[in-house]
């Protein structure tokens, strides 16, 4: 990836609509069952490829080992900031940077860069046990929360993280786990992007104890995680809860952080490289709430016509470290 220049290896011990998904993945991790990050496939404006850099690694142990991507130019004596990517259902911390690119744009703004990879089911599918909707179908009680709390500390201990700059993102699983992280850390957490995801059904079971910014981008024609909400199932029966839509997520983000109104603005992003038009590519409206608390903010993308894994534009990485960026702890 661009300017990356070392790698750490850190161990950790609308009636609801129902997707129906495949109870396994027949392919390799790229083509992933759902709610995944399924391989996006030729771009009609490429992602520039990042350059080769240098690597470095240390083991720290643990059976859960996670690579730490360190920008160029790190001086520990100026504390960096730090995000965390998770892939979806069936996925991998590899396939999310080859689907989304955030990689060489966080670099190339100074980030610690992490994609850990979360736990295998019965079925061969890594997935996160992140809310009662999604994504441990078996039951396992995997504490996921407290897991990517102690990378967090872990990368804390080895490196200069900003702590007023600590970010998750993820799609589909893994932005269902973003808004567990946000809910259960909120006092690490700074802000938090999620791709097809959703936060919990009962605004009663999340209880942040501090703001978070929330990004959430979702494309209307979405048949993984509905817009509009709805229940995941797997092929064969395995279930859980049912999760809100994207507008009813934010609604319930914009109450923790203690928002006061919401508009349209006049701004658009370019979120798939596949929709749009020559004359007006950003074709993704952004619904944004005013009158939040410190450190609170909240945005809806929402992408016309878009499904559950885009094809990201060169514009979409950007875009999103913009808004991490914008959001430290007050």
């Amino acid at each position: 990836m661009v300017g990356l220049s070392a790698v750490l290896v850190i161990g950790c011990s609308n009636g609801p609509a129902v997707s129906q998904l495949p109870a396994t993945a027949t392919t390799a991790p790229t083509a992933a069952t759902a709610p995944s990050a399924a391989s996006s496939g030729a771009s009609a404006e490429p992602v520039a490829s990042p350059t080769p850099s240098r690597t470095a690694s240390v083991t720290v142990g643990g059976d859960r080992p996670v690579t730490v991507h360190v920008p160029t130019g790190y001086d520990p004596a100026r504390p960096a900031p730090l995000l965390v990517v998770l892939h979806g259902y069936g996925g991998s911390g590899h396939q999310i940077e080859a689907d989304l690119h955030l990689g060489a744009a966080a670099a190339q703004r100074g980030f610690l860069y992490v994609t850990p990879d979360g736990t295998t089911d019965a079925q061969g599918n890594e997935f996160w046990d992140a809310t009662d909707a999604c994504c441990d179908f078996e039951g396992s009680g995997i504490d996921d929360a407290t897991y990517l709390e102690s990378v967090i500390t872990q990368i804390h201990a080895t490196f200069a993280v900003d702590p007023r700059r600590i970010y998750v993102a993820g799609h589909s699983n893994g932005a269902f786990m973003s808004y567990a992280m946000a809910c259960a850390h909120a006092d690490t957490i700074a802000a938090m992007v999620s791709l097809a995801g959703a936060t919990f059904k009962d605004p009663a079971a999340c209880a942040p104890t501090s703001p978070v910014a929330v990004l959430q981008i979702h494309g209307t024609t979405d048949d993984t995680v509905y817009f509009d909400g709805g229940t995941i199932t797997l092929a064969g029966g395995h279930s859980m809860g049912a999760y809100p839509g994207a507008r009813a997520t934010v609604a319930t983000w914009a109450t923790y952080d203690g928002c006061a109104s919401s508009s349209v603005v006049a701004e658009h992003v370019d979120v798939d490289a596949l929709i749009g038009t020559p004359d007006a590519p950003a074709e993704a409206t952004v619904t944004r709430w005013a009158g939040c608390r410190p450190g609170g903010a909240v945005e809806l993308w929402t992408v016309p016509g878009g499904g559950h894994t885009p094809t990201v534009s060169s514009a979409f990485p950007g875009a999103v470290i913009d808004f991490l960026e914008a959001h430290p702890k007050p």
